[in-house]
């Protein structure tokens, strides 16, 4: 699973954090950033983006094919 976040999307409200705080972090500007993706299930990864207000995250799955959105 490869998870990557469209800073430029990310609105800081820190939701995937809560969700999956092993996963993601937030940087100085309150920016999502990914931290270990692998220290979380695939289905938290993937609530965590779901969850997201601002459609920032983006899950690949090993292949690299789009999982979400």
């Amino acid at each position: 699973m490869q998870i990557r976040i469209i800073h430029r999307e990310c609105c800081g409200h820190g939701q995937c954090q809560e969700i999956a705080p092993g996963a993601f972090g937030m940087d100085s500007k309150n920016k999502a950033t990914i931290l270990d993706p692998e220290s979380e299930t695939p289905e938290k990864v993937l609530e965590a983006a779901e969850t997201c207000p601002c459609s920032a995250i983006v899950v690949l799955d090993d292949e690299g094919e789009t999982v979400f959105p």
